[in-house]
């Protein structure tokens, strides 16, 4: 009978696979508006600030959250939960052996407890899962194992814990199935093929699209450790690891800015320089550090947080940078600084080249959201250190 209802599921997909390829150029209006929400880039402050009412349910608690603006979670009596995330979808955890209330609304998606079997193709979370060792509820991801920039995610791969199940944009729709897969976690990368999200949804599995990507704050980003741990039973971990991280910045709090200047970036395939909008994260994280970053003010009106400019525009507003980093995460091909001076003439004119102030941020800046704490740190040294290329973890010096 299992077989049977696989079988059924996956001729529905194919024949869904038809139907998006016959209409592909009419468009789609739900993904065309999910995809203008994506890129708009706008962070809203969390819109739901009442815990819903629902049939059966007392409402108990609301998480607390220090900086995360994204989401929501309410508790009720005997383990129920809902998860409410902006501009996104809601969720109910019933508990172990608990009965869906009655008259829930349509557009609140039922999960069961324990929720095991994720698909991980936001991968980003991937850190976190594992900061409050909650792992176990993870079986699938959407990388192979050398992709990953940290050693833990390649051995739980290694040792088939893990295993790979297509890319976020092409999942093994079987290999969900025959997984047993509970949930499917993406990033907003998925609004770009919503057919994707339609097909495993209608196979009977919930899509979760985190929106961490859409805190201005970096602490904001790593504080959705507490909204998984909420759903695995992870709450104390997380909790300690996120008040441990929380800690290690205290101190730069009253500390004040150096006012030095710091260019972040990496140079597109088609020579643009790509840089980060003022409210992204990454700036946040570098004023937090105590320096400021060159292109705050830059807006190219289109909303994403990274944004393209011309290398003359690029060097018109960084030529005077005290400092240099170089986005590493995305462009891998920058070793040394020659690897950064062939990216265009015009570099080794800047005032950062010259004084031999330019440094590389690798894999973690996107891959650890568990770090963010460190990676202030990190700043926070090579802005104020006179050696800092001895004490940094997370950058490393261009020479």
């Amino acid at each position: 009978m299992k077989k049977s209802k696989r079988v059924i599921a996956l001729l529905l997909v194919l024949c869904m696979a038809l139907c998006f390829g016959l209409t592909a150029c009419g468009g789609n209006d739900a993904g065309a508006s999910a995809a203008a929400s994506e890129a708009s880039g706008d962070t809203a402050q969390t819109d739901m600030t009442t815990a819903p009412e629902i049939k059966g349910l007392t409402f108990e608690s609301e998480l607390e959250r220090d900086y995360a603006t994204q989401y929501n979670v309410f508790r009720y009596e005997g383990g129920y939960k809902y998860f409410h995330i902006v501009d996104g979808d809601d969720f109910l955890l019933v508990p172990e052996d608990g009965e869906v209330p009655e008259d829930l609304p349509e557009d609140v998606t039922v999960l069961q407890a324990p929720v095991e079997n994720i698909y991980l193709a936001a991968t980003a979370q991937m850190a976190l899962f594992i900061s409050m060792d909650g792992q176990d509820a993870i079986r699938m991801t959407s990388l192979k194992a050398d992709g990953w920039t940290f050693d833990k995610p390649k051995e739980l791969m290694e040792a088939g814990d893990i295993v790979f199940a297509g890319k976020y944009s092409e999942p093994d729709y079987e290999m969900l199935l025959d997984e047993g897969c509970q949930l499917a976690i993406e990033s907003t990368m998925i609004y770009h093929t919503p057919e994707v999200q339609e097909m495993i949804e209608e196979l009977g599995i919930p899509v979760l699209v985190d929106r961490s990507s859409y805190e201005s704050n970096p602490l904001g980003r790593m504080e959705w450790i507490k909204f998984y741990a909420e759903m695995i039973g992870k709450e104390e971990e997380a909790k300690a690891f996120f008040d441990e991280q929380k800690t290690k910045i205290e101190g730069l709090e009253d500390f004040e800015n150096t006012e030095k200047t710091v260019a972040f970036f990496y140079i597109s395939t088609d020579g643009k320089a790509m840089v980060r909008k003022g409210t992204d994260y990454i700036p946040a994280m570098i004023e937090m550090a105590g320096a400021r970053y060159i292109f705050k003010d830059f807006d190219d009106g289109s909303g994403k947080q990274t944004m393209p400019m011309s290398i003359e525009a690029f060097y018109d507003t960084a030529k005077e940078a005290d400092y240099i980093v170089y986005n590493g995460s995305i462009d891998s091909s920058v070793k040394t600084l020659d690897d950064l001076k062939a990216k265009d003439p015009v570099i080794a004119e800047m005032k950062a080249v010259k004084e031999g102030n330019c440094w590389l941020a690798g894999g973690a800046m996107y891959q650890r959201t568990d770090i963010a704490g460190d990676m202030i740190m990190d700043f926070h040294t090579l802005f104020t250190s006179d050696d800092p290329e001895a004490e940094l973890t997370y950058i490393t010096k261009l020479k």
